[in-house]
This record gives structure tokens, sequence and C-alpha cells, in this order.
């Protein structure tokens, strides 16, 4: 394993890491602040981005900051199922037994967020897959059509297909709601050479384990997206230790991404 080989306490690319190792970078500062607008004033919020580009890690980063006196986060991301289901899904998210026909499950949702002693945000990650009719019902929910205080907040977060479904004209009521929005892009350079050392420090090892070329290289192959800068960098590593290099330079990185091109 390259752990010990490179003296490291852990894997520093890892898919999910601890929360704290997650860095705060102008492109989610940008974002936080648009959130904590938001969950000042808002009912509707918009994060898009492709796919890899770290929206999911902002989503922990908001239920973190959130006040947990004020807030109750729900977190939801099997967004593929009819509405009805996806109905049933924040029904038993919010401890409830889902009843059966559509009418009662909204009721539902609005008797029991009214009880709450906090302000609930439901947190959708991939929404892009959401169908129309779901967002339908969603806009329902948010609308004064069902209750004009009900104490209730969403995040929706997908991949930028889903801005494209949102110009149907049946959601127009829906993005009319839309109080903010931003767009995650990837990383730029500077910024990828600063992630690199950020994880290869949190799992105990030192920046100077690559050099800052192979960094820019690894950036340029990526194209600034975290995942692919994840991927291309644990496969750097584990190439260097397999032949004992206890360095990685643009060589390493350039022989590297032979692994990846699809046969």
């Amino acid at each position: 394993m390259f752990f010990t080989h490179f003296n490291m306490d852990t894997h520093p690319f890892t898919e999910n890491p601890p929360i704290d190792w997650l860095l705060t970078d102008s492109r989610f500062e940008q974002a936080l602040a648009r959130l904590k607008f938001f969950m000042e004033q808002g009912s509707l919020a918009l994060i898009t981005g492709q796919t890899g580009v770290g929206k999911s890690s902002l989503l922990r980063m908001v239920r973190r900051n959130m006040p947990q006196n004020r807030f109750t986060p729900m977190y939801l991301d099997l967004t593929s199922v009819k509405s009805g289901a996806f109905l049933r899904l924040i029904v038993t998210e919010l401890g409830e037994v889902p009843r059966f026909g559509k009418d009662r499950l909204f009721l539902q949702i609005v008797d029991r967020i009214k009880k709450n002693d906090t302000e609930t945000i439901i947190i959708i990650d991939e929404a892009h897959l959401i169908s129309v009719e779901t967002l339908i019902d969603l806009r329902l929910l948010i609308s004064t059509g069902i209750d004009a205080d009900l104490p209730l907040k969403i995040i929706l977060s997908g991949q930028d297909t889903l801005t494209v479904q949102l110009k149907r004209a049946s959601l127009a009521d829906l993005v009319n709601r839309i109080n903010v929005r931003f767009h995650i892009k990837s990383l730029t350079r500077d910024q990828t050479i600063a992630y690199i050392d950020h994880r290869l420090k949190c799992a105990g090892a030192t920046d100077r384990l690559m050099t800052s070329d192979a960094k820019a290289l690894i950036h340029d192959y990526a194209g600034g997206v975290p995942r692919s800068i994840n991927n291309i960098a644990t496969a750097c590593l584990i190439h260097a230790a397999s032949q004992n290099i206890t360095a990685i330079n643009e060589s390493i990185v350039n022989d590297t991404m032979a692994e990846f091109k699809l046969p």
C-alpha cells in the first residue's frame, strides 16, 4: 500500500474525506455567503455544477455551519424515484409512517413540519435526476397554496442539466421562487495546487511529495475537477510506490495517465 511507502497516516484523496478536510476555497466562500442569506430570507436555492466539482462537499459544509437551534436539515439524494415515492421519502425522514394517497402525504408533511420547533431545510442532492412532476410537488410545498407560514426551505443541487430542465414552461412558477442561485466552477490551477497540498497535509504527508510542475500537470489533465484530481493523484501515488519512487514529477504523471486511456 502506498500509505506506508510515503509515510502517510491515511488516504489523502479519498472520495468522502472527513468534513474537517474540506478546503473552503473562494468558490465555497461565495456559495456559503449566498446560502447564509438564503437561510435568513429565502425559501428555495439552486446549486449547479458539473459532476465531481464539489457540490456534495459544499452541502456537507452547509449542514455543518447550520445553527442546529434554528434549523433541522434533511438530506435526500435518492432522486430518481417517482413523485409519490419521493414524498414518502420526505415523510419517512420526518419520522412519520407514510400514508396512502398523495393528498394525504402533502398534508402529513405540512402537519409534521409545523410541529417542529425549528425551520426545516430539505437538501436535495442529485436534483438533476428529479422528475418534472416531483419538482412541481416541491413547488406546491413551498408555495402559499398550502400554508403561507410553513417553516420550510429547499436547496436543489444538481448537474448542469438541471438548469435545462428548469426551463420547461410547467416549472416557471418554481423558477420564479428561486431566491439564491450559484454555479460551482472547476478549480483554477492555483486552487488545484492548494487543494493537493491541503489533502497531502491532512494525510500526514509533505507537500514536497509532488513537484509544483506535477501538480500543475494534474490540474491540466483533470480540468480542475476535484474528483478527477483525486483519481489522478491516487493513481500517481500507486504508480510511484510500485516503482519505489519517493517523489512525483511530471514524468510520473504522464506515465500514469496512460492508465486512464480506455481500450
